[in-house]
Formats: structure tokens, C-alpha cells, sequence
């Protein structure tokens, strides 16, 4: 099976064409970050208007790069939500009208699916139950899977994603925009240990995520301590290099602990960890440090495939093409889409999940 995959929920326009659900034939992304890096974040009316001129010629260069025709693929699948609503609705109306020219059949994917099967193609079969933390600038939530396309939010953030809040903090440190590449090099010449910081824990106990405090200490430590941030073509100091490293180690420590108290709970066979925020080293080195102790495997996409893709939606567009699953001429964007369809109590939950001796 071939599908075309289409993704514009936020600001990367791409499309890709996928074999089987597991072979990348073609995948283009344009990136729009020279667009917003000057107001250091993303403005959807730009984000929406630029997908507006890329979307043809990026589907193009997917069947260019494919060597194949519009005719060749068996089915479209198209990013409805969640994300920025006018960037979403570039992609929906696009896959529609190709999908009705060419008489295909459509699948909408949720984004955070999408980034669940971004390890589909660098990775063996993923065994499940799985758990699956997604974290990105605008997601950082654990998911159980007991099996492919069943979930249940396990834990969420309940203020900042992680991305974002790095994001933020780059902003305050004068590092530009994105902040993770930035942050990551810098932690990298920084001592980890220079600051300390609080892991933020939730009064009720639950396993979920906050970054806005951790965000409030940093401003607090730059206020107190006097760190001048840094200024547009200078090398950051080493304060802010420190401070950076000790940010970083906070906000991973704060991940990866969350996900290996969940995995003791839910006792998954494989762990997953993916979105844009899992390109950073840190993140993966601690991930493959915790499934070491777990005893499980856990799978990463590639760099190119963490960020927002198309690749990724044509996989878990091919599963629901696959099962028959097609949309009607009524599809449309969703900004709140969740992805959770285990209506359950933990209780029952628990009853489905693998234990072992």
C-alpha cells in the first residue's frame, strides 16, 4: 500500500509517501522557523499563510522524489488536529480535494498519533503494551498502549509543555528561537550541578508533568544572581552555559522519572519516545538509562523524523486505511483533538496489562 501523508498543524508543511506503513519512499518538509525565529515563537497567521503558498509544490516534490504519480497511491492521510487552527485547515481542505479528484480514500490522524508511529520505521515492531512519552513545544504527555490504536493518557502536563518552556527560557537567556538546539549546546559546555532546581511534584500524587515553575525559579535565579543575558552574535557566558546545563538536567530528570514510575505501574514491553523534544541527547541517553533498568527496549525516531513530519501521519494513516476506516467529505480540523479512547477507570485498566512474576 502506498499513502501520501500531509501535515500542517503547526509550522512545518510536508508531505511524504510511505510503503506499507514502514518503508519512507519520499518525505518533504519545508520549515518556516527563519519566519518566526525574529518574534521568538510561532504567529499563526504567518504560520497559515505560508502553508498556503508551500502545500502544492511541497506534495509535488513528494511525488517527484517518489517517482510516482498521483494515480499510484491507494489513500491520503492528513493531520486534523490537535494544533494551530488555520494552519490545519491549509492541509484538511488540500487532502479533501485531492482525495475527491482522485477518488481516494481519506484518513484523518491525530498529531500525536502520528508522532507515537514516527519509530515505526527505524526500529523492530514495537511489542506491546507499550508506553509511549510524546514530548514536544506544544505535547508532553505519557500514553498507554495496549494495543495498536487503543490509548489512555496516563500523564500530561498541567501548564507548559516542555518544548515550550524551553523555549521560553531561551528567550529570557537572549539565545533566539527554537530554544532546544540552542539550550542542548550550551548544557553541553555548562556544569549540570551549578543551580539547583526543584522537581516540580503534583500535590495529589499523579504522575503528571508542570514547567511553569521551573520556568518562574529560572527567572527568579537570572533576577537574583544578576546573569546578563546574552547579546545577538556574542558567546553566551558561562553563567548562562551553567544555568542552561542545570535547566536541561531539571526538565529531563523531571521526564524521564515520570515515565519510569508510570512503567513500574503498567509494566510495558516496550517504551517510546518521541516528538520534537526527543532530539535532544540528554533525554535519550536518560530514556535508555531507564529502560536499562526496566529491563525493556526503547525505541526513538530518528532526528529528522521527531519533529513534525509527514512520514509519521502516513503511517498512522496506513493502520486505519488498512482496517477499512475512511472519512467523509465533512472532515475537518480539530484544535483540541484528543487522543485517549480507553474510557476506563485505572481499576479496569489494570486488568489488561501484563504483570510480571
Amino acid at each position: 500500500m502506498l499513502a501520501l501523508g500531509i501535515e500542517t498543524s503547526c509550522d512545518e508543511t510536508a508531505a511524504a509517501v510511505i510503503r506499507d506503513g514502514r518503508e519512507i519512499v519520499s518525505s518533504v518538509i519545508s520549515s518556516q522557523i527563519k519566519t518566526h525565529a525574529r518574534f521568538g515563537g510561532v504567529v499563526p497567521e504567518l504560520a497559515s499563510r505560508e502553508h498556503l503558498d508551500k502545500i502544492v509544490p511541497i506534495v509535488d516534490e513528494a511525488f517527484t522524489r517518489a517517482n510516482v504519480t498521483q494515480n499510484d497511491i491507494d489513500g491520503i492521510a492528513v493531520t486534523i488536529g490537535p494544533g494551530l487552527v488555520g494552519s490545519l485547515l491549509v492541509g484538511v481542505s488540500y487532502a479533501k480535494a485531492m482525495a475527491f479528484a482522485l477518488n481516494k480514500p481519506l484518513v484523518g490522524v491525530n498529531h500525536i498519533e502520528g508522532h507515537i508511529y514516527s519509530v515505526c520505521f527505524e526500529n523492530p515492531p514495537v511489542e506491546h503494551p507499550a508506553l509511549a512519552l510524546i514530548v514536544s513545544g506544544g505535547h508532553t504527555n505519557i500514553f498507554y498502549v495496549p494495543t495498536p490504536g487503543q490509548y489512555k493518557v496516563v500523564s500530561r502536563t498541567r501548564d507548559d509543555a516542555a518544548g515550550e518552556a524551553v523555549d521560553k527560557v531561551a528567550k529570557m537567556l537572549g539565545l533566539g528561537y527554537p530554544g532546544g538546539p540552542i539550550i542542548e549546546r550550551l548544557a553541553r559546555e555548562g556544569n549540570s550541578k551549578a543551580v539547583k532546581f526543584a522537581l516540580p511534584r503534583m500535590g495529589d500524587n499523579r504522575p503528571d508533568f508542570s514547567f511553569s515553575g521551573l520556568k518562574t525559579a529560572v527567572t527568579k535565579y537570572v533576577r537574583e544572581s544578576g546573569l546578563q543575558p546574552a547579546s545577538n552574535g556574542e558567546e553566551p557566558s558561562q553563567g548562562i552555559k551553567d544555568l542552561a546545563a542545570s535547566f536541561q538536567s531539571t526538565v529531563v530528570r523531571s521526564l524521564v522519572t515520570t515515565m519510569e514510575r508510570v512503567a513500574k505501574e503498567y509494566h510495558p514491553q516496550t517504551l517510546i519516545v518521541a516528538g520534537g523534544v526527543a532530539c535532544n541527547g540528554a533525554l535519550r541517553e536518560a530514556s535508555r538509562m531507564a529502560a536499562e533498568r526496566l529491563g525493556v527496549p526503547v525505541y526513538f525516531p530518528s532526528p529528522h523524523l521527531s519533529t513534525d513530519n509527514a512520514a509519521m501521519i502516513a503511517a498512522a494513516g496506513t493502520v486505519k486505511l488498512q482496517a477499512g476506516e475512511r472519512a467523509g467529505w465533512d472532515l475537518n480540523a480539530d484544535v483540541m483533538l484528543r487522543l485517549q479512547n480507553l474510557e476506563v477507570e485505572d481499576a479496569e485498566l489494570r486488568k489488561h496489562v501484563r504483570y510480571r512474576l
